[in-house]
């Protein structure tokens, strides 16, 4: 009877852990699912989120993307496209601003073979000079981006054809002088983050035109061992008169910087801007007229978190001699080799630690007017395609 006795209990302590074993096996797998599943998910928000900068992928293609006018510089790379179901990449998306400088600080910073300089618009509709644009941009596909901003009102697409098709980001109202102004540049800088293979960043405006073939300007700028953004010292009153006392401590009198709004930066400065909020908060608190944040914001921010990263000037050429608050404005009887050729190569600048006497890649104000005169001495000076 105790042997009977004993034989039960032991079967039921066998049937105890058999069944504990299972139960913690079971309760194991569970964990590891969901951290797997946990994992995944936050793989694919950081590496893929599905609304990144593509709506609807449906295919990935690989295809090679060197013409024989691209830069020569360059080896002939296989590159990675995601195409929607029309087979045309659109940069449109659903995301807050919020969203967006959250998704693009978090994007990995690795460099692809084909790396792209950006050209990011600011406009309030179609460019004016878009004709000459497309001749600059014409059989070098795969070497830029492009991403425009433009009025809230404009809903115009051009044909298929062209390098600005779908290049439209979301954007919102914009004021000159204004923190809406910022707002535009940052929500470009994004956007165009969100591509891994953009490198350099350069925020042209709609009266701007091109002053050498992209070759030239891809070379100089992708080699660039700095950003060009202009940031100075102003003593007088529209520099250093505009400091508002109520941004410091953060900022003090001596942070304060003046510059062109129209940059060229590299990546890792462009991360730097978006990911700001302690100044841009100041400015948009206490700089009003006659304080303008696209002439202080940019500057002063670069001053106080990166200095080394800027060459302190810019490659957009502007003609202010006439000393007036608006630069010159060039029309179509402007427009002569001479008058090209002095913005191109009457200057002297460093670059990677030498001297240049290539200074300027961009020019403004060009006037509508000037796009016919433009079109004929293009393929000449410049070696655009005629």
């Amino acid at each position: 009877m105790h042997a009977k006795a004993n034989a039960k209990q032991w079967i039921n302590e066998g049937y105890i852990h058999i069944t504990s074993t299972i139960t913690m096996c079971v309760v194991m797998s569970m964990i590891v699912f969901v951290l797997g599943t946990f994992v995944v998910d936050y793989y694919k928000t950081i590496v893929v989120p599905h609304d990144l900068y593509f709506p609807s992928v449906t295919a990935v293609t690989l295809c090679h993307k060197c013409s024989t006018s691209s830069p020569s510089s360059l080896p002939n790379h296989l590159n990675v496209e995601f195409t929607d179901s029309t087979g045309i990449v659109d940069i449109w998306h659903a995301m807050s601003d919020a969203e967006l400088m959250e998704k693009a600080t978090r994007v990995p910073r690795f460099v692809e073979d084909q790396s792209k300089v950006v050209f990011m618009f600011l406009t309030r509709g179609s460019l004016p000079l878009g004709p000459f644009w497309e001749r600059f941009f014409k059989g070098h596909e795969g070497f830029f981006s492009i991403y425009i901003h433009t009025s809230l009102d404009f809903n115009y697409e051009p044909p298929n054809s062209s390098a600005f098709y779908k290049r439209r980001i979301p954007s919102k109202h914009v004021q000159w002088g204004k923190s809406t102004m910022i707002d535009a540049e940052r929500r470009l800088l994004a956007n165009a983050l969100l591509d891994f293979s953009n490198q350099r960043f350069i925020l042209p405006s709609e009266t701007c035109i091109p002053l050498f073939n992209f070759t030239t300007i891809y070379n100089y700028l992708i080699n660039a061992n700095q950003s060009f953004l202009s940031l100075f010292d102003d003593p007088t009153k529209i520099g250093r008169g505009r400091y508002n006392k109520r941004m410091g401590p953060t900022i003090t009198l001596e942070d304060w910087r003046k510059g062109s709004q129209w940059f060229e930066i590299n990546k890792e400065l462009a991360v730097e801007i978006i990911s700001d909020n302690l100044y841009y908060n100041l400015f948009q608190n206490h700089c009003f007229p006659p304080c303008y944040m696209d002439e202080h914001y940019l500057p002063t921010l670069v001053n106080k978190v990166r200095p080394d990263l800027t060459t302190n000037r810019t490659v957009t050429w502007t003609d202010w001699s006439s000393h007036r608050s608006h630069p010159e404005i060039f029309r179509k009887v402007n427009i002569t080799e001479t008058f090209l050729n002095r913005v191109r190569y009457e200057s002297n600048c460093t670059y990677n630690g030498g001297n240049s006497l290539i200074c300027f890649f961009f020019a403004r104000k060009f006037h509508p007017s000037c796009l016919e005169p433009l079109l004929k001495i293009g393929p000449r000076l410049f070696g655009f395609s005629p």
